[in-house]
């Protein structure tokens, strides 16, 4: 049986239809997680839930403890890990609401507590990140969503930055550049701490606004929230698809 959490972001503070049984804070050698970790059962089966911005969404992107979330779910026996995250659209197919389960991602962020290898090691350690997603999970992410009518892009580049700014247009255009279908600010350096705890961690990417120069208008709080607002509908029903099928 396999432990799954689910890491919420914008728009996923609380997860509806979660019946919440208990919630826990451990300590750890990095500090507090984002808020107390929420263990329930959703569509029938047990997860734990994690809010990454905090229960009150006020963790900006940069000051998340992502350390502190990541050794939090692993110490309590998490193996496969969901990630939430929103995001602006690059590739001119990805709408906003649309649902993307990207492949591929790459790291702009900069000054984050990114590795668990830093200090006291008896050797260095790198890992590798060729796929910086756990295929198997995204491979059952993208089945459950062939049983929806949202529509899923089955892969694409995160791009992801630091935030908490939105981008010049000048910057997607360079994103556009180097491959990047979407932008975030919480991929990275969370993939990857994950990777070097060993687990299985895949990403849906809600599309809430085109990115910078690829609208018609200036980008909105407004808009970004009336957006969201729909795109978690479509969240919440790949996830409870999700989990008819998955053997926790």
């Amino acid at each position: 049986m396999t432990q799954l959490a689910i890491i919420g972001g914008t728009g996923l503070t609380a997860l509806e239809g979660l019946e919440i049984t208990h919630k826990q804070v451990l300590p750890t050698p990095y500090g507090e997680a984002s808020s107390p970790i929420i263990h329930g059962v959703y569509a029938g089966k047990k997860i734990i839930f994690l809010p990454r911005h905090g229960a009150r969404h006020n963790i900006p992107p940069h000051k998340i403890n992502y350390r502190a979330n990541i050794w939090t779910l692993k110490e309590l026996g998490v193996e496969a890990v969901i990630a939430v995250a929103a995001v602006g659209g690059i590739h001119p197919d990805m709408q906003a609401t649309d649902l993307v389960i990207p492949h591929q991602l790459i790291d702009y962020t900069y000054g984050r507590e990114h590795t668990f290898f830093a200090d006291d090691l008896a050797h260095v350690t790198h890992i590798d990140f060729t796929e910086p997603y756990c295929e198997q999970l995204r491979q059952q992410l993208l089945i459950a969503s062939n049983t929806l009518t949202t529509k899923v892009h089955h892969q694409g580049v995160y791009g992801a930055t630091q935030g908490p700014r939105l981008e010049s247009t000048a910057e997607i255009n360079r994103m556009e550049r180097d491959g990047c279908d979407i932008v975030g600010m919480t991929g990275m350096p969370e993939a990857a701490l994950a990777r070097e705890l060993n687990l299985c961690y895949a990403c849906c990417s809600v599309i809430v606004n085109p990115a910078a120069g690829r609208g018609l208008k200036e980008i909105t709080m407004a808009d970004i929230e009336a957006n969201l607002s729909l795109g978690i509908v479509n969240v919440r029903a790949l996830l409870t698809a999700f989990l008819n099928q998955f053997n926790t």
